[in-house]
């Protein structure tokens, strides 16, 4: 009795990590394999709804970071976005998830080649997310030279990032972090 029971338990262990090995290969086949989508939603300059087949997938862009709908910049990054792929298809490049469910990706349009985060870090309105992806030499040289050359956000004085900008809110800042004047109380 106590050797069947042992059986049974190394046969369950065995046949769980089994299992769990083909499911972790099988996900990361999959989240590696680019596919075409048309965008059918913009819901700011980093993030994007496609349609792949009958399926709606939300897609943060990987490496970047706009400003929000409500910051200086947010809505002429918005409008950028929807501009440069709104109801165009797509290749979807899958990084990895987010934590809210969103597939962070690589989106490019095939027929320019276009990468639509490179694109908008260059015209200056947004920011290489050093956090996520802080190899990426395309975006770092981006940034420089939209800031060199005052693009976008970076023609105000002190553009405020959409992460500092986030982290005001929850504090309860408000909705606009904003440096005082001096001299003014």
């Amino acid at each position: 009795m106590l050797l069947t029971t042992m059986r049974r338990s190394t046969l369950v262990k065995r046949f769980s990590l089994a299992f769990l090995f083909v499911l972790l290969a099988s996900a990361s086949a999959l989240a590696a394999a680019p596919f075409p989508a048309k965008v059918v939603h913009i819901a700011d300059g980093d993030t994007i709804t496609v349609l792949r087949g009958r399926e709606q997938i939300k897609i943060r862009l990987n490496g970047i970071d706009c400003p929000e709908s409500r910051q200086p910049w947010g809505r002429k990054a918005k409008r950028f976005t929807a501009d440069l792929v709104g109801m165009k298809t797509v290749q979807v490049q899958p990084i990895d998830k987010d934590r809210y469910g969103r597939l962070v990706a690589v989106v490019s349009l095939p027929e320019t080649g276009q990468v639509l985060g490179l694109e908008l870090v260059r015209a200056g309105l947004a920011w290489w997310y050093r956090r996520y992806a802080p190899k990426d030499q395309d975006l770092r040289e981006a940034e420089e030279r939209a800031k060199a050359a005052r693009k976008g956000l970076w023609a105000d004085p002190n553009p405020i990032p959409p992460w500092e900008w986030r982290r005001g809110k929850r504090i309860g800042i408000g909705r606009r972090m904003e440096v005082p004047k001096v001299g003014s109380q």
